[in-house]
């Protein structure tokens, strides 16, 4: 089991970029839950709607939006994990993910792929997914792998299920997956379950887990409830993921993106508390600015830099393994 080095601790060594001081993440914590209580956010899924109802939320079945009070939303995050390990295949590929400890993995949903032989820039085929996993597989300093591509040359209405059985056949480390909906989330686990030796062995080691993205802005879409739900169910990690663009679907300030980044993570951690009380789930940003003269998400920039280390102190201030996208 690999217990990574820690970032952002008062050690002897080490690099520390703290963006937020205590009395910030207060803030927009409290920011936050205004926003949720006050404005609420858009929910699609009629089940996700009711699980809201049941754990003391106000429902507007009309419009579709949910309003959580703030007790609701801090009871979640209390319940939720401080620590998860993600299963590998092999256990020597089990990573630890608390606190300070820094992981890596790949990025994934690459849309073209230049061809190692030719040269030429094409769509991903499946062997492309077999050969990217081997790659993620061998590589020491990728810790869990990710589906990088998507598959273009099978049936796309069952791409999912394609593009799992590529990875998990192929890499002995840690997979996750998205985005998917509830249905084909609960094939893949179906698939890992036999790689695992059977669902009681998969319920020691799970060797899956699973990505969802909200809607910028404040909205959990039908799919996005559904995958939140499903691995609540099963008790398998989600990692729900904020994509919002500062100036774009979310406020151009840091702050401003912040509580609408944190909305949108914990409306997500509450529904997935509210279904099952103690599931795992990871604090996931993708969040970064728009360029607004060419109205195109930027990466690999200061603001994203900025972003990027806001969001895992807010993840720490809710002692909450965290996800952070960069480029």
């Amino acid at each position: 089991m690999k217990r990574n080095l820690h970032a952002g601790r008062l050690l002897g060594s080490g690099l520390s970029l703290n963006i937020l001081s205590d009395d910030e993440l207060e803030e927009i914590h409290l920011g936050t839950l205004e926003v949720l209580a006050e404005t609420g956010v858009f929910v699609e899924d009629d089940r996700a709607m009711e699980c809201f109802a049941e754990g003391g939320a106000n429902v507007d079945k009309a419009k579709r939006i949910v309003k959580i009070p703030p007790h609701v939303v801090e009871d979640a995050i209390r319940s939720a994990p401080a620590k998860v390990i993600l299963h590998g295949r092999e256990p020597k590929h089990d990573i630890v993910l608390e606190s300070t400890r820094v992981h890596f993995t790949n990025f994934s949903e690459g849309v073209m792929v230049n061809d190692p032989y030719t040269g030429e820039n094409r769509p991903p085929l499946k062997q492309d997914l077999v050969n990217s996993a081997k790659v993620i597989d061998y590589l020491e300093e990728i810790d869990f792998c990710e589906k990088a591509l998507g598959a273009h040359d099978v049936n796309q209405e069952t791409v999912a299920l394609h593009n799992a059985e590529a990875y998990l056949t192929n890499t002995s480390k840690h997979c996750a997956f998205g985005p998917v909906n509830g249905d084909f989330l609960n094939k893949i686990i179906k698939m890992a379950e036999a790689i695992a030796g059977g669902p009681e062995e998969f319920r020691k080691r799970r060797l899956v887990s699973f990505t969802t993205c909200p809607v910028s802005p404040l909205k959990l879409i039908s799919d996005c409830c559904e995958i939140i739900m499903e691995s609540a169910k099963n008790n398998v990690v989600c990692n729900i993921l904020s994509m919002a663009m500062s100036g774009g679907t979310a406020p151009v300030t840091l702050a401003g993106t912040l509580v609408n980044h944190n909305a949108e993570i914990l409306a997500g951690i509450t529904l997935s508390q509210l279904t099952r009380k103690g599931a795992p789930v990871i604090y996931g940003s993708s969040t970064t600015a728009m360029d607004l003269k060419l109205a195109a998400a930027t990466v690999g920039t200061p603001e994203c830099a900025l972003i990027s280390g806001a969001v895992a102190r807010l993840a720490r201030y809710y002692a909450l393994p965290s996800y952070v996208a960069g480029g």
